[in-house]
């Protein structure tokens, strides 16, 4: 038996065979070429994160597991070593207080940024005169290279010439050894650190505040809402998915803040502002016998908690979703 095919008005007498072979309608196929634009859009992208992500991980976990000397980092053949490095570092007396100065300089300044960039962002949500003018310049701390801001508070907390002594000691107040005293290191290097990430968190802020409807607030205005009860009932609840992204990134950030605490305490006096990042430079490269191994290991226990708290905001975001 015989099958036809009936013809649509237009159509192909080669049609039917088409669809019997399982091909598109009208014979239109994905041309080789566009495959091949893709792929090359495609590569530099691939090729960037291979080179620049994907060989330093490997080279940093290869680091941890062998032991490296200046001649072996050269000329390789480094014995392996297995965990030795990581149980080193684990057991060394400098690792536990590297750890609380981290979580305390990670927790204490992201507190402040975020804190501090939302009041800015809701603030300059009024509208003002001069208010993108004020705007662009909370953005300079952000755009100024690292060293030169850290540079800046290097003079403005030094002991005999700072500016900030100077106005302590003009209303009666002693002079403060910010950067000297193991007391107050570690917060003069935190407020560095708070001052330089106020930016970041005013931006992305104030772009999820431009999202919120000006209808929810003029209705919860209409039924005797106050500014608090805006803020809390509307504000912060919608802004809740900006916030947690924010923090998220700023929280990698701050892990690995080193060049702000190297060029104004370099961890000093006596490790009192220590963290983990200027640890693993002061083994892998802060001495004349580096140790390259315990270094790399201390680098790849910051990589695991970031990468920890990455998969915690994902599965936050997950049940968000599902709910």
């Amino acid at each position: 038996m015989t099958r036809t095919h009936a013809r649509h008005p237009g159509s192909s007498p080669a049609e039917p065979a088409r669809r019997e072979a399982g091909g598109p309608p009208g014979g239109r196929v994905r041309p080789r070429s566009t495959q091949w634009a893709a792929w090359g859009f495609l590569a530099p992208v691939l090729c960037y994160l291979a080179l620049f992500y994907a060989y330093p991980l490997y080279r940093n976990l290869d680091l941890s597991v062998h032991h490296y000397t200046v001649r072996s980092f050269v000329q390789g053949g480094a014995p392996f070593s297995g965990l030795t490095n990581y149980q080193e570092i684990l057991g060394n007396a400098t690792f536990l207080p590297a750890l609380a100065h981290t979580v305390v300089f990670t927790v204490v300044s992201l507190g402040f940024q975020f804190s501090i960039g939302l009041a800015l962002a809701v603030f300059f949500t009024q509208r003002f005169r001069l208010s993108a003018t004020l705007r662009a310049l909370f953005l300079v701390p952000w755009l100024l290279p690292l060293i030169v801001s850290a540079s800046t508070w290097s003079w403005l907390l030094n002991s005999d010439s700072g500016l900030v002594n100077w106005v302590l000691g003009s209303v009666g107040v002693g002079p403060v050894h910010w950067l000297t005293s193991p007391t107050w290191s570690l917060v003069s290097v935190i407020i560095a650190n708070i001052w330089i990430g106020i930016p970041f968190n005013l931006v992305v802020l104030y772009s999820g505040l431009q999202s919120i409807p000006d209808a929810l607030y003029e209705a919860a205005a209409i039924d005797g809402a106050n500014a608090w009860q805006r803020f809390w009932r509307i504000t912060f609840p919608l802004l809740r998915p900006v916030s947690a992204i924010t923090l998220l990134l700023g929280l990698v950030y701050t892990l690995k803040v080193f060049d702000i605490i190297w060029i104004m305490t370099k961890g000093g006096p006596a490790d009192s502002s220590t963290t983990l990042a200027t640890w693993s430079y002061r083994l892998g490269f802060g001495s004349q016998l580096p140790a390259f191994g315990p270094g790399a290991a201390v680098g790849n226990l910051l990589v695991v908690i970031a990468l920890a708290f990455g998969l915690i905001y994902i599965r936050i975001q997950n049940k968000q979703r599902e709910a």
